[in-house]
């Protein structure tokens, strides 16, 4: 028997506070085994997961054919590094730019990577192609703006505890107001050295604050007006998340029947991760078209596991997950169904004051400050009702379920939900 086998939920947690460094504040719950869109702790109790890893487990947890491809893949080939082809790498590459509608695609490993590879090539983009004078490039961000935590990243963040005491921190970022449109296009007309606007489609972190229906396309149109490259961060919100293939993009496989169809705008540059594996391993990507891509030259920008065969092999399957159980198609009408019915209920609430999202990708608002515990007890009562959600910004709760939940799961969890925050009524 392991260590691990003998240890109870409280030893396992005291193990990482011991060894582990406290980066994280998890909710106290142990988990060692998941299966569509359920999880158990180490006593075998039985939770809906409403987080989905933060939607990387979108085709649901231990999805049987990506499992089958990273087993598969494992036993014959798991690593070259790019100093040699491998036989995976080009046929996913094919397959995921002709899933999305791009000519080429950067593969690396994590969100953050991607961003950041995103970032670099929008530069080279800017310097080599736009003519703005090396090192004077900027990129345009958002308010409530989450991309990541690296030192890049948090340059332009505005949560000071991610910032304090990590600088000196980048420069060459312009921060403006999200979902508004005159702040960007005074940000393009403030500098000829404008290279991109990055901005996620839903700002999932920030609470899942989904802007006007009209601001994607808009911004898109004055990117195109000012030769600016629009950068999608679709880490969380893509592969049907939010009832499309993309929330930003009309590139899709869904026939056009996307939720707020007419309001999509094609990425210039598009960023890709988390559910790209369905959460089995790291897998992300940057796509563009040659006109962009082609600035990126031999030694310039690499991984030695970006690319690698286990990665190619996972990603096709979990692509051809999405189009198979027809996720795209599910979000959109689960999630009309979620907001619907937890709406019914907060029209009379005095702890809920709001629900909002896209797909089945949602958050509700309780009625309390930031700095209060309301949100986080709320979640730990939920936890002992069955079901798994964390806060963010401390008086928003997120849910976002495996995307192969079924109707019936839903109005369960909706009910779990209903009947949590009915304890908190004051």
């Amino acid at each position: 028997m392991s260590v691990i086998e003998k240890l109870n939920a409280d030893g396992i947690i005291a193990l990482e506070n011991k060894y582990g460094a406290h980066n994280y504040h998890p909710l106290p719950v142990v988990l060692n085994r998941g299966e569509g869109v359920y999880v158990w702790d180490v006593d075998g109790k039985k939770y809906y997961d409403f987080l989905s890893a933060y939607s990387a487990v979108n085709q649901g947890h231990c999805h049987p054919k990506i499992i089958g491809a990273l087993i598969n893949q494992a036993q014959k080939l798991t690593l070259t590094s790019r100093a040699f082809y491998n036989d995976q790498l080009g046929p996913y590459e094919e397959f995921v730019t002709k899933y999305f509608g791009f000519d080429k695609v950067l593969p690396m490993n994590t969100g953050v990577e991607a961003v950041e590879t995103a970032l670099k090539l929008c530069r080279k983009w800017a310097y080599e192609v736009k003519g703005v004078a090396e090192h004077e490039a900027q990129i345009i961000v958002c308010d409530g703006n989450f991309h990541g935590r690296t030192t890049t990243i948090i340059s332009f963040s505005n949560d000071e505890n991610a910032r304090k005491n990590f600088g000196p921190f980048t420069k060459g970022f312009i921060k403006i107001a999200y979902d508004n449109l005159e702040a960007l296009e005074t940000a393009l007309k403030s500098s000829k050295n404008i290279a991109g606007f990055l901005v996620e489609p839903i700002q999932g972190e920030a609470g899942v604050y989904t802007p006007e229906d009209e601001y994607m396309i808009r911004a898109k149109e004055l990117c195109n007006q000012y030769n600016v490259l629009f950068i999608a961060d679709e880490v969380q919100t893509g592969i049907a998340r939010t009832g499309s293939l993309l929330a930003v993009c009309g590139k899709c496989t869904c026939e056009n029947q996307c939720e707020r169809q007419k309001t999509y705008a094609t990425p210039d540059i598009l960023i890709l991760g988390k559910a790209l594996s369905g959460g089995a391993y790291p897998v992300s990507a940057v796509l563009a078209n040659d006109a962009i891509m082609n600035v990126i030259k031999p030694g310039q920008h690499g991984s030695t596991f970006g690319g690698n065969p286990i990665a190619a092999a996972l990603a096709i399957a979990a692509l051809e997950v999405v189009n198979e159980e027809h996720l795209i198609q599910n979000a959109r009408v689960l999630g009309k169904l979620f907001r619907s019915k937890l709406n019914e209920y907060i029209h009379n609430s005095n702890v809920a004051v709001l629900v909002r999202g896209r797909g089945l990708l949602n958050a509700v608002v309780i009625n309390d400050t930031e700095e209060s515990d309301t949100a986080w007890n709320i979640c730990m009562a939920m936890r002992d009702n069955g079901l798994l959600a964390k806060p963010t910004h401390g008086n928003i709760i997120r849910f976002a379920p495996p995307l192969v939940i079924n109707e019936v799961q839903l109005l369960h969890c909706v009910a779990i939900i209903i009947k949590t925050l009915r304890q908190f009524e004051k």
